[in-house]
């Protein structure tokens, strides 16, 4: 694995590891008001360096097949504990959809087989989790904007909330389902992508089947799997926490940025 830290890993790094000393693990979080406050004050130095010093679209940075690494570990969820994901992996995903929606000036229903038959992009990069450890991968698969332009934006539009089919905890609310969000300056992104495919094979369960998000240029937990549904927002105070996705609802920083 290369060792050289691109100019735009630096701007982000210091920022993104200050934050991540408020936590224990993508899988578990140690959370006080304190270091709460931390979090929020890093997680706007992040932001703001990265949007004054880099362009929209500097891209982050990309590697070749000899740099992959043998193992890639799962982050997360390995298998939803879902009745419903079992019955769609069981069909081999033929009955699943991507529902598009929120803001959208047309909602979509998505198949795997519209998905893979838009145009694609393949990269090789390197997926830090804020556990630490770093690995690089092959994703291929469609890039968000190309979705979001078929559906068309809403006036309002400013975030894009993805939904998952993982639920870490059983609440009443929903509270407890995976999920995420990200701005239109990272959906527009040409390297975020909605995947299909890890290391020229269809996307593995424990890399998020059938569908997970890559946005390159923030930390692990921020690549949510086993996608469901995107809703174009204006706002995410009204879902459940209010922050933006499950973990930062938990204390996480929401502009994981590196």
């Amino acid at each position: 694995m290369r060792t050289t830290l691109s100019r735009r890993r630096w701007l982000g790094g210091a920022a993104a590891g200050l934050g991540a000393l408020a936590l224990t693990g993508c899988d578990r979080l140690v959370a006080s008001p304190a270091a709460d406050a931390l979090v929020r004050r890093t997680e706007h130095l992040t932001q703001g360096a990265q949007r004054l010093f880099l362009q929209r679209t500097s891209l982050a940075a990309e590697f070749t097949e000899a740099d992959l690494s043998p193992v890639f570990r799962a982050n997360g969820t390995r298998m939803p504990e879902s009745d419903a994901y079992a019955r769609l992996l069981h069909g081999g995903f033929k009955d699943w959809r991507l529902q598009v929606d929120g803001l959208v000036r047309q909602p979509l229903s998505l198949s795997l087989d519209d998905l893979m038959a838009m145009p694609s992009r393949t990269q090789i990069t390197r997926h830090d989790c804020v556990e630490g450890w770093s690995a690089i991968g092959k994703w291929q698969g469609v890039q968000l904007k190309r979705v979001l332009d078929a559906a068309g934006l809403a006036p309002g539009a400013r975030y894009v909330v993805l939904h998952c089919a993982d639920e870490l905890e059983q609440t009443l609310d929903g509270s407890g389902r995976y999920y995420e969000s990200i701005d239109l300056i990272d959906a527009w992104h040409p390297q975020t992508l909605l995947a299909y495919a890890m290391n020229d094979r269809r996307l593995p369960v424990a890399h998020g089947a059938p569908l997970r998000l890559r946005v390159e240029r923030q930390l692990g937990y921020k690549q949510a799997k086993y996608l469901m549904r995107l809703e174009v927002v204006s706002s995410f105070t009204h879902l459940w926490g209010g922050r933006g996705g499950y973990w930062e609802d938990r204390g996480y920083e929401w502009y994981a940025g590196i």
